[in-house]
């Protein structure tokens, strides 16, 4: 018999990979209780909508994250430029795994939902927002420890680290579009070589 343990981590992992390969408007609780094997009575005894279960997939898409990649590519045992390029390998093989298991490039799961819901949906776009903001300060840690150590000229480290992200999680909605990995493995290597002046 399930406990309630295991009925909310498959309704958890059934919408997480459900809304990952297609969309937030195209799947509905019915898709996810079927994708569980679970009645509606048990997906409402833990989410009270949708958007509920959403915020909840967000948290666990970033926990999944932060596990097989951060982690490893932001390692205080790697020198700051050592690990944007690490970050990129890691990302790279991802999604090219990605793409081999379902046909598809399915880019950026918090960049996907951003992209969809940011207009219609202002809990989930600013939990989205902060998800980003966490990300882009591992970057602009990173950035101003290469400048403290003399690795890295005196830049705006603050708009380099914002311009980075942006570069890469506009590669990823690109690759998803093209449905090529090859567009990450081409370019996002470039991302380190992004440089913001200071402005006096």
């Amino acid at each position: 018999m399930a406990t309630q343990s295991d009925t909310y981590t498959r309704i958890l992992e059934a919408a997480r990979d459900l809304i990952y390969a297609s969309s937030y408007a195209e799947v509905g609780v019915q898709a996810i209780c079927q994708k569980a094997q679970v009645k509606k009575g048990s997906f409402y005894h833990f989410f009270k909508s949708k958007q509920e279960l959403t915020i909840a997939v967000i948290d666990n898409f970033y926990e999944g994250f932060k596990d097989s990649i951060i982690r490893e590519a932001f390692s205080a045992a790697l020198p700051p430029e050592e690990r944007f390029q690490k970050l990129f390998e890691l990302t790279i093989a991802r999604q090219e795994q990605i793409h081999q298991q379902t046909g598809h490039v399915l880019g950026c799961p918090f960049g996907n939902l951003a992209t969809e819901m940011a207009t219609s949906d202002e809990v989930i776009r600013t939990k989205i927002d902060g998800l980003f903001t966490r990300l882009q300060r591992l970057i602009r840690d990173t950035l101003q420890e290469a400048v403290e150590r003399g690795e890295l000229e005196d830049i705006d480290v603050d708009a380099t680290a914002e311009a980075m992200f942006a570069y890469f999680e506009g590669l990823m909605i690109l690759a998803k579009t093209r449905n090529d990995p090859g567009v990450l493995r081409k370019l996002l290597p470039a991302t380190a070589r992004i440089r913001i002046p200071k402005t006096h």
